[in-house]
């Protein structure tokens, strides 16, 4: 399945919102000007993001998950890979000397990703006019696989994801990472006809 050129300009647009709302947050809670870029938009099967994700991201990853439900239920997730994920440690800390996920560095993850998540959930429910909740984030350090088997092995109704190539811009430093939203059939259909309607109340 692939998003129409409409259909994928309409869930950029919805996310660049999410992502400013996440930029302003992250930018009062660490003092530094961050902006969030939304690059690319893609639509895979659940059975070939592994893959897809693994030649992006190799070796271990902090993942921030979080469970969403309401008419659009499913799973976001913040991917960063180690490099990624210590780098944006290190500039929203100013802890230079940090190599490692000690106690303090997996809070300041867990925080950016449940601000980005929400941010971008948060979006998806206002303005697509759809209840959404959501819950505790968590963090897990572990490689692509081992995260996402986690996450479907426990929902087998879940088919679709759509992956947000996503780049954090900090004192003129990069990172990138994705944004991942794992999605049933119903769900996925569902956020497609609400997005419509957001396109169409844009339009009229």
């Amino acid at each position: 399945m692939e998003l129409t050129a409409s259909q994928n300009d309409a869930l950029t647009e919805l996310i660049n919102i999410g992502y400013a709302r996440a930029a302003s947050a992250l930018s009062d809670l660490t003092g530094h000007r961050i902006t969030l870029e939304v690059p690319e938009v893609a639509i895979h099967r659940i059975t070939e993001i592994a893959n897809k994700l693994e030649k992006m991201l190799e070796g271990e990853v902090a993942s921030v998950n979080q469970v969403f439900s309401g008419p659009i239920t499913g799973n976001a997730i913040l991917l960063l890979d180690r490099e990624a994920a210590l780098l944006l440690n290190r500039l929203l800390t100013d802890r230079p000397d940090m190599t490692g996920f000690d106690g303090a560095a997996r809070e300041v993850i867990t925080e950016v990703g449940n601000i980005v998540l929400n941010a971008c959930l948060g979006a998806f429910g206002n303005l697509l006019k759809v209840q959404v909740t959501f819950t505790v984030p968590s963090l897990q350090i572990e490689s692509v696989e081992k995260v996402l088997r986690s996450i479907t092995i426990h929902d087998q109704g879940l088919e679709y994801a759509l992956i947000i190539q996503t780049s954090f811009h900090i004192r003129v430093n990069n990172v990138s990472g994705y944004l991942v939203i794992i999605l049933g059939v119903t769900s996925l259909e569902t956020l497609l006809a609400e997005l419509k309607k957001w396109e169409d109340r844009e339009l009229a």
